[in-house]
């Protein structure tokens, strides 16, 4: 592994998690304030999964774009970069929509366009990195659960 390379991944890593930071700050009081009051589901997840859990999809997300990104040079690894960043755009707006707006629907919308964004990344991390991919898959999975959980929480509290 070149110098690059290595100093690469905890920029990603980094990134990832201020993603995450800007999530957990719209989150931190309506989690506590206005999610218990949502109709929930009675397979909704308990709270004190989702910490370890976006933990685990941070750390194996960073690692699976970074394998792709280290393949490749100038215009082409800033693409995959910029693609990253404008995911974890994504990623985070969803918290600000759901939570900081509480907005179920608006943030079931955004989670769909996620949805399709992660899709997209998994089958370029299948074309060029089978292990990047199978490191991706777990985020695709609980992106696709959230997103079903998301829409049964928005039918559940319309109106």
């Amino acid at each position: 592994m070149n110098l690059r390379s290595a100093l690469a991944l905890p920029l990603f890593l980094l990134a990832t998690f201020l993603a995450g930071g800007i999530g957990s700050w719209a989150t931190f009081e309506n989690v506590r304030s206005w999610y218990p009051t949502l109709i929930k589901p009675a397979w909704n997840p308990p709270a004190w999964i989702f910490g370890p859990v976006w933990t685990t999809l941070y750390v194996l997300m960073s690692i699976a774009v970074w394998r792709v990104w280290r393949r490749r040079e100038g215009a082409a690894a800033l693409r995959v970069a910029l693609a990253y960043g404008g995911h974890l755009f994504l990623n985070a707006l969803w918290s600000v929509l759901f939570f900081g707006l509480r907005s179920p629907a608006l943030a079931l919308v955004e989670i769909l366009v996620l949805w399709g964004v992660l899709a997209a990344f998994q089958r370029l991390l299948w074309r060029e990195d089978r292990l990047a991919a199978a490191l991706w898959a777990p985020y695709l999975l609980w992106v696709s659960f959230a997103t079903v959980l998301n829409a049964t929480l928005w039918w559940l509290n319309r109106g």
